[in-house]
């Protein structure tokens, strides 16, 4: 058997707003932007620069209870995991984007990791894992 997950759904209030932050600021490309009229809504798909594998889904919130989870939809926990290939080079573009980083970048054992938030308040990490970490980005 093989499985993959494909997309990662990311609850947000407004479809062109978010993708103003990730294709702008963090520098995703849009994969998919396509109206669906059966269901009133968009398929809009993001993914980090040279990613082949999971992509977001930027799902805009379409019931009250969903605008609830809108920035929170860890209950305050990081969400998501940016690995990067040169992490001061992404980290010196994003503070000059005006992102917020609340956790400063660090050295662990795995690599080097700061905390930030996107435009609804969602955790992420931007991180750059140490070469015999078994994610890391290797030299093809």
């Amino acid at each position: 058997m093989k499985q993959s997950i494909v997309h990662i759904a990311i609850v947000v209030k407004d479809y062109d707003e978010a993708i103003d932050f990730y294709v702008n600021k963090l520098k995703f490309e849009l994969v998919e932007d396509t109206y669906q009229s059966e269901q009133d809504k968009r398929w809009v798909v993001v993914s980090p620069p040279g990613s082949n594998g999971v992509t977001l889904l930027l799902a805009r919130a379409s019931k009250p209870e969903q605008n609830d989870f809108v920035g929170n939809q860890t209950g305050g926990r990081v969400f998501l995991f940016l690995n990067t290939d040169d992490f001061w080079r992404d980290y010196k573009r994003m503070v000059s984007e005006g992102i917020k980083f609340i956790r400063e970048p660090k050295e662990q054992d795995y690599g080097t990791v700061a905390v930030f938030e996107d435009l609804y308040g969602n955790l992420w990490d931007l991180l750059q894992l140490k070469p015999n970490h078994p994610l890391s980005f290797r030299a093809s």
